[in-house]
């Protein structure tokens, strides 16, 4: 933790060094006399665009027709296969739903204490 706050002070230690010179080339630009004026150029004219042909479209009707598509070999039939039965399944044994009571038991006697 002590070494990233030791990265962020550095970087905005240089981060304000950079403002500082960028504030100093402001004042020296602002200080500065003013610039005289340069000499204007004229600058020819543009040559005009030629006139191009204009492409012209074909109507809709008029488009050449598809070539037609060969005929596509016939195959062969595919032979059938037939599959045997399914075997039946064995039936689910039902889960009895009554539960069972529980005998009650009696607690050993206890000893007599005979004297």
């Amino acid at each position: 933790m002590g070494y990233f706050n030791c990265i962020a002070l550095a970087f905005l230690v240089a981060l304000s060094f950079s403002s500082i010179d960028v504030g100093l080339a402001a004042r020296h630009l602002l200080q500065l006399p003013p610039m005289p004026t340069l000499p204007t150029t004229t600058l020819p004219p543009l040559p005009s665009i030629p006139n191009l042909p204009q492409p012209t479209m074909p109507r809709p009707g008029a488009l050449p027709p598809l070539p037609t598509m060969p005929a596509l070999p016939t195959f062969p039939a595919i032979p059938t296969a037939t599959l045997p039965p399914l075997p039946s399944m064995p039936e689910i044994p039902t889960i009895p739903t009554a539960i069972p009571s529980i005998p009650f038991l009696s607690p050993p006697p206890s000893p007599s204490s005979t004297p």
